[in-house]
């Protein structure tokens, strides 16, 4: 299945650490990131599972619920999380999707057989409330995520749904944004941007962060 930025994201009822989950109905209104793992019991998934249990407290005032998958099955999960805790100095409290059958990996393209034709590389879904995937990530097995990044993603993401502005080049919260060149009116720039733009061009014109 071809999955594209703007496509609703995939259901799917599926075992979990959690219990038996149903995809849709578990992310309810909130944004949700989906992130793939190749495999249990291996080095660089267990650092980012960790990383992500310690970054709780950011999803959750980003209003994001997380939700990870690798081909092992459920018990196999619980005893990675042991592993995981432990050496991560984590506490991990999202769900892990058990996908011995690889259907969620078949159904969100995780498998790439020319890299390996049973384990899944390392994807990361954005999905907005309406169900939508708003954004993908896609790393090779050997590379580890970087959560900081996910996060920056999220706050662009959440920003420019909410105003007329798009997130320029090395943006991070707080920076400068850039006015969308749709843009023109005078009265509307001065209502919605009372702090004013510089115009470089008049194609780029950057104004502070307007929810600062």
């Amino acid at each position: 299945m071809s999955l594209h930025i703007g496509s609703i994201t995939p259901d799917f009822e599926q075992d979990s650490t959690h219990g038996r989950i149903r995809f849709h109905e578990w992310l309810g209104q909130s944004w949700g990131i989906l992130f793939s793992h190749p495999k249990d019991f291996t080095p660089v998934c267990t650092t980012e599972l960790g990383r992500a249990a310690n970054l709780k407290q950011e999803f959750e005032k980003r209003g994001v619920k997380m939700i990870a998958v690798s081909v092992d099955d459920v018990e196999s999960h619980k005893r990675w999380i042991g592993d995981i805790e432990e050496t991560q100095s984590a506490h991990l409290e999202y769900p892990i999707l058990g996908d011995s059958d690889r259907k969620v990996a078949r159904l969100y393209d995780m498998i790439h057989p020319e890299a390996n034709d049973t384990l899944t590389v390392r994807s990361v879904f954005f999905i907005d409330p309406n169900k939508k995937i708003r954004a993908v990530i896609t790393y090779p097995a050997s590379t580890g995520r970087n959560f900081q990044e996910i996060l920056r993603v999220i706050d662009s993401l959440q920003l420019t749904d909410n105003y007329k502005v798009a997130t320029p080049v090395d943006w991070k919260d707080g920076d400068d944004v850039v006015i969308v060149p749709a843009l023109q009116d005078p009265a509307e720039l001065a209502t919605r941007f009372p702090k004013g733009y510089r115009a470089i061009r008049p194609y780029l014109r950057l104004t502070p962060q307007p929810n600062r």
